[in-house]
């Protein structure tokens, strides 16, 4: 299997979002990537620009980043034969790796709005080398830059950022010091293409927590009262845990409760509830062993917002 690493640069309506079109935001307008085997070894780069369709002009904060004037894609690919180029070099087997979530988002926004969504069916799964630096090499949850992550780690800067296939390089010189036993568990998957039916739904179990994805729904009243996303397994044994705590929404708009199970102690649950491009709604669950200290910080949370609530409605 190989390690595709890539990264995309794209522009935004110059007018600001008056300008904008809402089906596809960001337009891309280059793609890098690099190509590593099993052995994290590289094995290839990809390198395109894209003539733009949309903006057909470059936003003053793009152009000053990613330093590309509207003359230098004129005679780049258009994004059809640019992404069909590039996913021919990826080959069969292989696994994306981005620094953060949002390049594979709008990769999949912008396939869709050309109609050529079935290249890269969904959801997709992928390594958000951003995330795991942050995770294995900081023990923290807080996103770094990318040209952050390469000064901690000592990675020469002989090239620039902000061009996608320079940045392309250096994720994956983070990529390649990062201890692969620790972090080969702990996938990502993309939900821009979210679970269509019951069959569909998604369950993991990392190391540390367990993860569900739902199916959508057209109304996001009914998510929490479905019995698959309300209900709560231990991540250790994985058998039902009993409720202690009901499931309440948070100043976030975030679900969260308290079950218990006998031989591993206290099990935090969390939903996020999201909404699709097609105005549907899924559930993102997690489930997680917490102290006793932390299950009854979350029971005064929770009894904090009802007399808040109580307080507001009086």
């Amino acid at each position: 299997m190989n390690y595709i690493i890539f990264d995309l640069e794209w522009n935004q309506s110059p007018e600001g979002k008056s300008g904008s079109d809402e089906r596809m935001p960001f337009e891309i307008i280059e793609i890098g990537a690099v190509r590593l085997n099993e052995k994290r070894e590289k094995t290839g780069e990809f390198q395109t620009l894209i003539k733009p369709q949309v903006y057909k002009w470059i936003h003053d904060s793009i152009r000053s980043v990613v330093h590309v004037d509207y003359k230098d894609l004129m005679s780049g690919a258009t994004f059809p034969q640019a992404i069909r180029d590039f996913l021919d070099w990826c080959g069969e087997d292989f696994v994306f790796c981005t620094w953060g979530m949002q390049d594979l988002t709008e990769l999949q926004r912008n396939l869709r709005y050309y109609d050529l969504l079935e290249l890269l069916p969904g959801p997709v799964t992928y390594y958000d080398i951003q995330k795991l630096f942050s995770w294995f090499h900081e023990n923290m949850k807080l996103r770094r830059s990318l040209e952050y992550a390469v000064d901690t780690l000592g990675i020469r800067k002989e090239k620039g950022f902000h061009r996608a296939l320079e940045d392309a390089e250096y994720t994956a010189e983070v990529f390649c010091r990062l201890d692969m036993s620790e972090i080969l568990p702990y996938y990502s998957v993309d939900t821009y293409q979210a679970p269509k039916n019951k069959k569909q739904e998604i369950y993991i179990s990392y190391p540390a927590y367990d993860k569900y994805i739902s199916r959508q729904f057209t109304d996001r009243e009914k998510i929490i009262k479905d019995r698959e996303v309300s209900s709560t397994r231990c991540p250790v044994c994985h058998l039902p845990a009993k409720r202690k705590l009901r499931w309440f929404i948070n100043n976030s708009r975030i679900y969260e409760s308290i079950s218990v199970c006998q031989k591993h102690g206290s099990i935090k649950g969390k939903v996020r509830i999201r909404k699709t491009d097609d105005g549907m709604f899924y559930a993102v669950k997690t489930l997680k062993r917490v102290s006793e200290e932390k299950a009854e910080e979350l029971r005064e949370k929770r009894d904090s917002l009802r007399k808040k609530r109580r307080t507001k409605n009086q």
